[in-house]
């Protein structure tokens, strides 16, 4: 008890936050993904509320609604409400690469490319031509150019039809790309007659940072998918986006993915509140993220480093370096609660981060973080990477996690 009133004393806990017994069920932290969240109260009462009819007749108004709210706020002449934000990707794929063997360009890293079960290739019968992705989530307009031009050159290189873009970018840690450079991809589209489609699963998370309406991104693009599963914290669902002839187009597709849903309204209406709450809950979710990275920095340690330049939305990408700590291991030290830590700080806190790479562990924000989380979060970190240095200090290594622990 003593320890927990020093330690808020001195700043490093969230005020009138009291101790935790040890052998208690811990605060869980869970920073793996802004796919965890769970319907808050006002997306219950919405989707108990639901007006609802057959989504599939098009009779669906709480769908139909959401179809026009997103629209309007994309920019886009019409939307289309499907199961996820990978079957919206595919379906612009197909529509826009109308041929078998037609070609799309995309970062080697992106969603579309790496986590979407490569579903361009297997169903949409589309080649792939990847470039390496720069570090703020771009790849090289002069290197797409040369490689346009020679596909159109060439009476044996596929023929390319599609640029597709990810923004924010998950990989290069939720980085979100420049105005100016998408006014750079239109143009380049426009010279050889591509289509240019972006995976906008967090679309509004670059909205909110960037300072625009998401129209103003998306006026560089044919179509976008935006997903309200992730930053929105929606249960489930995306939308499709863009001219009225393409998501007629999108509506066939959908049905022959399997896509095609009845009472659909239960989720749509968990979508809109997500949507019409968008611009507060992902502002704070920055807000907490761009805090947590100030504290890694604010280490100073070997074990963990941060580039702060590159968190400009909701993910954190922590460097795991020095060869004394891996990804996993720092994972597990995070999440594991120990005696030892209940009896310096007098709380009990796991914290859910990811293992990102072979040197990186992402941490994502969301609707479910509170800024006493975030401290929380802070605290815990703090407190592994003491410990690991104090024993390395010692020529020790640390004990597992685990080990006489809670």
């Amino acid at each position: 008890m003593l320890a927990a009133r020093g330690a808020v004393r001195r700043g490093r806990l969230p005020a009138g936050a009291g101790p935790v017994r040890p052998r208690g069920a811990p605060r869980t932290v869970d920073l793996r993904s802004d796919t965890v969240t769970r319907p808050c109260a006002g997306m219950r009462r919405a989707m108990a509320r639901a007006a609802v009819g057959d989504d599939d007749y098009g009779e669906d108004p709480t769908v139909n609604e959401l179809q026009r709210l997103a629209a309007g706020i994309l920019g886009m002449e019409e939307a289309l409400f499907v199961p996820t934000a990978t079957m919206a990707n595919l379906i612009a794929v197909m529509c826009h690469c109308r041929r078998r063997g037609g070609q799309l360009f995309l970062g080697r890293a992106a969603h579309l490319h790496v986590y979407e079960h490569g579903g361009a290739a297997q169903v949409a019968g589309v080649h792939s031509q990847v470039l390496p992705d720069l570090p703020d989530g771009t790849f090289d307009l002069e290197q797409l150019e040369l490689l346009v031009r020679e596909a159109h050159s060439s009476r044996y290189h596929p023929r390319p039809e599609l640029i597709c873009l990810e923004n924010t970018h998950s990989t290069a840690g939720g980085r979100v790309l420049p105005l100016p450079y998408l006014q750079q991809v239109r143009g380049l589209a426009d010279r050889y007659g591509l289509r240019v489609h972006m995976d906008g699963a967090r679309l509004m998370n670059a909205a909110v940072a960037q300072g625009v309406k998401p129209a103003q991104i998306t006026q560089f693009c044919d179509s976008v998918s935006l997903c309200f599963s992730k930053g929105l914290g929606a249960p489930a669902g995306a939308v499709l986006a863009g001219r009225r002839r393409f998501v007629a187009e999108a509506w066939r597709v959908r049905k022959l993915l399997g896509g095609g849903l009845r009472q659909a309204g239960v989720l749509a209406a968990a979508a809109r509140v997500g949507l019409e709450q968008a611009e507060e809950t992902l502002r704070r979710d920055h807000d907490n993220a761009r805090r947590f990275a100030e504290g890694i920095q604010e280490l100073n340690s070997p074990l963990c480093s941060i580039s702060l330049a590159a968190v400009e939305t909701n993910i954190v990408m922590m460097n795991v370096g020095g060869g004394w700590l891996s990804p996993p291991e720092l994972c597990e030290h995070l999440r594991a609660v120990s005696e030892e830590e209940v009896a310096e700080t007098g709380w009990a806190v796991s914290v859910l981060v990811f293992p990102w790479s072979a040197h990186t562990v992402r941490a994502t924000w969301h609707r479910d973080i509170s800024a006493r989380d975030t401290e929380l979060a802070k605290n815990k970190l703090e407190f592994v990477v003491r410990k690991w240095q104090e024993k390395l200090d010692l020529g020790l290594r640390p004990t597992p996690p685990g080990a006489g622990g809670a």
